[in-house]
């Protein structure tokens, strides 16, 4: 079976809690790339409350195989008791670029 390649995403309202979970993840080669998009303002309920703030998105860019590591990552250094966690599959891409994440993390 082919390698599946995927991007996992995660929201954060603190840039430096996205920048050291993505310093982490590169660190332990467990991702090839990850994009730290810049504020987004996010409507949701929180406990009963309509929230409105603004969070940095992330987009982490590696293999299936790798994701339970990246979820305990970021479950180990969110500032969200309940934080956004979704594996995103990859069904083609550029050969170069997918050859690359996989050098990268392995």
């Amino acid at each position: 079976m082919a390698k599946k390649y995927i991007i996992v995403q995660t929201h954060s309202n603190k840039n430096e809690i996205s920048r050291e979970i993505s310093r982490v993840l590169i660190e332990k080669k467990m991702v090839a790339c990850v994009n730290v998009y810049p504020a987004a303002s996010s409507i949701f309920r929180y406990k009963n409350t309509i929230v409105e703030e603004n969070e940095y998105l992330q987009q982490a860019k590696t293999t299936s195989d790798k994701f339970l590591d990246i979820k305990t990552v970021i479950e180990q250094l969110h500032n969200y008791e309940t934080p956004e966690i979704i594996l995103i599959v990859i069904l083609d891409g550029n050969a170069d670029h997918l050859t690359w994440i996989n050098n990268e993390i392995n």
